[in-house]
């Protein structure tokens, strides 16, 4: 790996969870090509043999992608995996953690989790990851079967900017408008890197959220793919499923009830997502 190159965060469990083998190991080795395409360096997150790991090789990545036993990995499971030397894969709210633990200042996801429609008491550990350790997280705003403004208000009350990067507008994952506003738009790189700066010479606490607006030729607009989120939470309530079972199960749903064009999306916002966090990374390097 180049010590020379700034270095990216990305996470894993959308290899080991969110998509079948082969299509998972060809995203993430694009994703790894995207970010080296724009001078900065991939360091994919995960646990292997219960050792934390920021970078991992070719063979790495397809062990994650193949294997049948690697756990998902939120922050309260890191000792249980650690200890028992386990393989596991890493959510946002654990890479971002890992991210800030091995210096890694930017990190690319595909979107975050947040506050559950119809529950607020059941909010994603992402949320407060973000308000309490600093990395600058590159996504597509929060995933559209969340409850947007309710996620928004969470992280207006932990003190999270929240960035639209080319939007005035918080992106809604699969469509790149929600009728929601961000606190400051952004179209440069350079402008993200002089927010993210100021945030840390005033010495504030936890990250900044980058939201990019899926490419336009993969979105969904909300009004087309609303329906199919409404009927598969609908579906998750009568089979009565709860926290981390909810989120697996409406994404799969969804992507079902469209035909593909979700994951589609899902695949386009991740690949650009990797691009704006490497362009973010190098301005950071040149600002030193």
């Amino acid at each position: 790996m180049s010590v020379n190159r700034p270095p990216v965060a990305l996470e894993s469990t959308v290899i080991s969870h969110g998509l079948p083998y082969p299509q998972n190991l060809s995203l993430a080795r694009e994703m790894e090509n995207i970010v080296r395409s724009y001078g900065a360096e991939p360091r994919t997150v995960a646990i292997l043999g219960g050792e934390l790991r920021a970078g991992l090789s070719d063979e790495e990545l397809h062990h994650l992608a193949t294997a049948s036993n690697v756990r998902k990995v939120s922050r309260r499971d890191l000792p249980i995996v650690a200890a028992r030397r386990l393989d596991g894969a890493t959510t946002v709210a654990t890479t971002m953690w890992a991210a800030h633990r091995f210096g890694i200042e930017v990190f690319a996801t595909g979107g975050i989790g947040g506050v559950h429609r119809g529950r607020g008491d059941d909010v994603s550990a992402d949320l407060q990851e973000l308000a309490q350790t600093p990395v600058v997280v590159v996504c597509a705003g929060a995933k559209a079967i969340l409850d947007l403004p309710a996620t928004l208000e969470y992280l207006e009350t932990f003190g999270v900017t929240v960035v639209g990067y080319g939007t005035e507008e918080f992106p809604a994952f699969y469509s790149r408008s929600s009728g929601l506003g961000v606190d400051v738009r952004c179209d440069a790189p350079e402008e993200v890197a002089a927010i993210w700066r100021a945030k840390q010479r005033l010495g504030l606490p936890g990250g900044l959220l980058v939201a990019v607006p899926v490419p336009v030729e993969a979105e969904i607009p909300a009004a087309e793919i609303e329906p199919a989120i409404e009927q598969a939470v609908k579906e998750a309530e009568a089979q009565r499923l709860r926290s981390a079972e909810v989120t697996p199960f409406l994404l799969k749903r969804i992507a079902e009830l469209t035909g593909e064009r979700s994951l589609q999306a899902n695949l386009a916002l991740l690949r650009n997502n990797a691009g704006v966090a490497a362009q973010i990374a190098v301005a950071l390097a040149g600002k030193g």
